[in-house]
């Protein structure tokens, strides 16, 4: 069975062709519209008339996303499929069963059903970008919420005494964003380095971005303590671009036994999660999209 499955970004569309296999049989790419749902599904179409046999569409998309009616509470940016019934509109165009899905939500199935959370029951997956994507897994499934927002990690509140201002929440701690201002505060600078820069100068041993990096990575290990308190996880999943570091995932791991081992000397109930990297990058969406069309 061959399935065409889409990864709808902010400036871009990415596509594929796949089997229930999860091989890539084709791939492309072109920009998103920004106009309009009818132009967006204009180029959803002409996608799909490209290949023969097909069995169904998988989409993945940002917003609130209802993926059992089909429906769209919001659309991230782009604004357009607010309140739509996304599937049922597009189904007017191409008669095929079609699924929808919350692109994060789409990144843990595709770690779920192919990647390196196959084979665990209950668990956890973050992305870290400019803010924090995050998925909750029980029972091998996502879990969506009540409405639809469940996981969505990136307004945690880092500190009561600025429960109001969003410079603490989570994405502004521990986006790429904080990063950055550790490090300038850490080298008494306004430099605007990349995220590869800091990494680089880390590796070469500079002692001041280090201990910015283990603050960094110390912060985010004290909300997995959290998320593992509150769910029991047996894996934590991390992702995003900056995980390619592998210096992000060994500090995450030592901060993380730190935080782990002080609290269990003060009885803490809770098992240590094994935390790994997530399987797949780019692609993690458009897999993901599949996994969730051929279990829905």
């Amino acid at each position: 069975m061959k399935y065409v499955v889409f990864d709808i970004g902010g400036s871009s569309i990415k596509y594929a062709l796949m089997n229930e296999k999860g091989v890539f049989l084709d791939k492309g790419k072109t920009p998103v519209p920004k106009d309009s749902l009818n132009h967006l599904f204009d180029i959803l179409e002409e996608v799909y008339h490209q290949y023969q046999g097909v069995a169904g569409i998988g989409i993945s998309l940002p917003g609130v996303i209802d993926p059992i009616r089909g429906y769209a509470y919001t659309s991230g940016a782009l604004r357009y499929y607010d309140e739509t019934e996304f599937v049922k509109l597009l189904q007017k165009r191409i008669d095929l069963p079609i699924t929808i899905g919350n692109d994060a939500k789409c990144a843990a199935n595709a770690e779920i059903g192919f990647g390196s959370l196959k084979n665990i029951d209950d668990g956890a997956v973050l992305v870290f970008g400019t803010g924090i994507g995050g998925c909750l897994i029980k029972d091998h499934k996502v879990i969506t919420g009540k409405h639809f927002s469940a996981g969505e990690v990136s307004s945690i509140i880092t500190d009561y005494h600025y429960g109001t201002d969003f410079n603490y929440a989570w994405a502004s701690r521990n986006g790429i964003k904080g990063l950055l201002n550790r490090v300038q505060e850490a080298l008494n600078t306004k430099e605007n380095y990349s995220g590869e820069k800091i990494f680089e100068m880390a590796n070469q041993g500079d002692k001041k971005v280090l201990a910015a990096l283990r603050e960094f990575t110390f912060e985010i290990s004290v909300q997995l303590m959290n998320i593992n308190t509150w769910f029991d996880c047996e894996k934590i999943a991390i992702g995003g671009g900056i995980s390619v570091q592998p210096l992000f995932i060994q500090l995450i791991n030592e901060t993380f036994d730190e935080i782990f081992e002080a609290y269990k000397k003060a009885y803490y109930p809770c098992a240590h999660p094994e935390i790994v990297l997530c399987t797949y990058g780019n692609d993690a969406n458009l897999i993901g999209a599949l996994y969730q069309h051929l279990t829905r």
